[in-house]
């Protein structure tokens, strides 16, 4: 089998002036409502801030959210990640969330705002909007944010209706031996290869897909289709690991999906600074395995989660808050 080489479409490199220009808009942040990122103060500061970032940083956002591309996917590179104090250790527990405005923690919900507003769900990682992506001891093996075997391909919450239109995440601290991958395929890349027999079923209410047990033991999904809405740019909602094929036919389906996924992906190995932005609806990631030595200085990247229309979920968000309660 064929891997995909280690590139990344079309990576946008900030210059030194709009890192500088973001950093002091995070710095200046850290003091609104006691530096507390999840408070709605700090949230509108942050919203309205936006507005005054740097033109190259706004403009390649909007871009991205009118035309994701062929990889939904979009890496910039060069982000401010350190105050000066440098970069703290690497959290070695699980669930662990930033609640205060660090420099990348502020950086992230500035960036956020350029694709819509932060969301969070209160189950998972109990709801807090910037959350720490670090290999957790003992769970090596699990297929989530704490493991640091290959992690498969996956719609992030792909179990949920409102899951999150946009994935992104924020280099702190690559690994140490310098390989680990994180890999995306879209939709647009594999559906002209998909059989005609294999798009009909992925259209079909064929597969569920089960939560993750933070949102309830017992729990079950209702039936759903792989590929929905236009037939031409498909939405995709799948998670290799959580979704289950009802028929013969939806299970070789999934099978040639996932093949295609194997040979089609793209990778980049993120380097501090680095803010990969996934297109949640088009584009599954995941990330090839890696080893940790849990010594503070472990592969560490912060994570967002952001819906296009935030409107949509108001009946999960008490209050019109920031986080969907189921």
């Amino acid at each position: 089998m064929t891997l995909a080489p280690l590139t990344h479409p079309d990576p946008v490199q900030v210059d030194a002036c709009t890192a500088s220009a973001l950093k002091q808009l995070a710095e200046d942040l850290r003091s609104v409502a006691g530096g507390r990122i999840d408070s709605r103060e700090w949230i509108r500061a942050a919203r309205q801030a936006w507005a005054g970032a740097p033109e190259q940083l706004r403009s390649t956002l909007a871009e991205f959210r009118r035309d994701s591309g062929p990889s939904g996917t979009l890496l910039i590179r060069g982000l401010p990640v350190a105050d000066e104090h440098g970069i703290p250790d690497t959290p070695v527990v699980g669930g662990s969330v930033q609640r205060t405005a660090s420099v990348p923690a502020a950086v992230l919900m500035l960036a956020a705002h350029g694709l819509g507003d932060p969301i969070a769900f209160q189950q998972e990682k109990s709801g807090a909007l910037v959350q720490d992506v670090v290999p957790v001891p003992g769970q090596e093996e699990f297929q989530g944010n704490a493991g640091s075997t290959r992690l498969t391909f996956h719609v992030e919450n792909a179990f949920h209706d409102h899951r999150p239109d946009y994935v992104m995440l924020l280099c702190l601290r690559a690994d140490h031996d310098g390989s680990a991958e994180l890999r995306t395929c879209s939709a647009r890349q594999v559906l002209p290869d998909l059989s005609e027999a294999t798009l009909r079923t992925l259209r079909g209410p064929h597969f569920v897909t089960a939560p993750p047990p933070s949102f309830g033991s017992g729990r079950e999904g209702r039936p759903h289709a792989v590929l929905i809405g236009s037939p031409e740019d498909p939405v995709l909602r799948v998670d290799e690991a959580a979704t289950k094929p009802l028929t013969r036919q939806a299970a070789a389906a999934m099978a040639e999906l996932g093949d295609l996924f194997q040979n089609s992906y793209n990778a980049v190995r993120l380097l501090p600074g680095d803010l990969a932005v996934v297109d949640n609806r088009v584009t599954v990631h995941g990330r090839s395995a890696f080893r940790p030595r849990y010594d503070g200085r472990d592969r560490w990247l912060q994570r967002t989660f952001v819906a296009a229309d935030l409107h949509r979920s108001r009946a999960l968000r008490p209050g019109d808050g920031h986080v969907l309660a189921s």
